[in-house]
């Protein structure tokens, strides 16, 4: 019921600012990965408590890219704990207090941006993902509310909705804002998120609503839209997979009978989302070259 309602992308998996690995700390970081789960590369099966069993899509745009990247992102964050860490949550906090994130911080998200943007003027290019857990969120309370009433959450939901996703948007237009007001003046990516099936109106209507918040967000702080959901669109319904990003090896899958998927990525479709923002950046300038427009946005 809860797919139908909203199939959406969940980044719900289950600072020291010096306080950075080794690589993080050297001089020449050219890229900064900002979000969720997606770019922090969570898969349910992998042992959380190394952080570098995961590999999301900005270890995938860093290498084709020829350039180093930090990686800030953190399974379950949600807009408002981004910006404060006091702010709506989903399972961040709690995943950070129990297992290593690939930076370590114990400040916010947000407050880990402009800390490190100040310090290294060098950086090139940010990528952010992020929202689907605002939407879980609202999830979870609805179904804390009413427990076993599925017309009841429906309700709930769809009541709580276009005000869940107008914070959304006001708090990404406060993200990316912020990251201009340090004098960043670099690429920003805003990378949506895919439908878990293409094939369903509910699922494409709910992921469409949740990259509408970003879209809008990036177009007023002068970001480019890496769209994740065109992306999988191709791959989804290709090899007789009817749209079903599970069936056509997108997404991590948790039982083969039946076939059921978590809702992360495979590293198939981890790399269709790289693919996305190294055509975004290669947009970005006439030559069509990602490599050459990260240096000549830059320069």
């Amino acid at each position: 019921m809860r797919l139908r309602l909203f199939s959406l992308l969940s980044a719900a998996a289950l600072f020291m600012l010096g306080a950075v690995p080794a690589s993080a700390t050297s001089e020449g970081h050219d890229y900064l990965a900002l979000g969720d789960s997606v770019p922090f590369g969570f898969s349910p099966p992998l042992n959380p408590n190394d952080a570098h069993n995961f590999v999301g899509y900005p270890e995938i745009v860093a290498q084709g890219l020829d350039v180093k990247d930090v990686n800030a992102a953190c399974p379950g964050e949600a807009t408002g704990g981004f910006l404060l860490l006091t702010g709506t949550d989903n399972v961040c906090r709690p995943y950070r207090a129990s297992f290593p994130l690939h930076v370590e911080y114990q400040v916010s998200q947000m407050d880990f941006t402009l800390r490190y943007l100040t310090g290294h003027r060098d950086t090139r290019l940010i990528t952010l993902t992020l929202g689907a857990n605002d939407v879980f969120h609202l999830q979870n309370v609805c179904d804390a509310a009413h427990p076993g009433d599925p017309t009841a959450f429906a309700a709930c939901v769809n009541q709580a909705l276009p005000a869940v996703l107008a914070t959304m948007r006001a708090n990404l237009n406060t993200i990316l804002s912020q990251i201009r007001a340090t004098g960043y003046d670099g690429l920003i990516v805003a990378v949506t998120y895919y439908a878990l099936s293409y094939s369903d109106p509910a699922s494409v209507a709910g992921s469409l609503a949740l990259n509408a918040q970003m879209s809008a967000a990036a177009a007023v702080n002068g970001a480019l839209v890496a769209s994740g959901f065109t992306a999988w669109q191709a791959a989804a319904f290709a090899n007789g997979a009817g749209g079903d990003s599970c069936k056509a090896g997108l997404l991590i899958v948790k039982s083969t009978l039946p076939l059921k998927c978590d809702v992360h990525p495979t590293p198939l479709g981890r790399d269709l989302l790289a693919n996305a923002v190294l055509n975004s950046v290669a947009s970005s300038c006439p030559a069509h070259d990602a490599r050459a427009c990260l240096h000549l946005n830059n320069s």
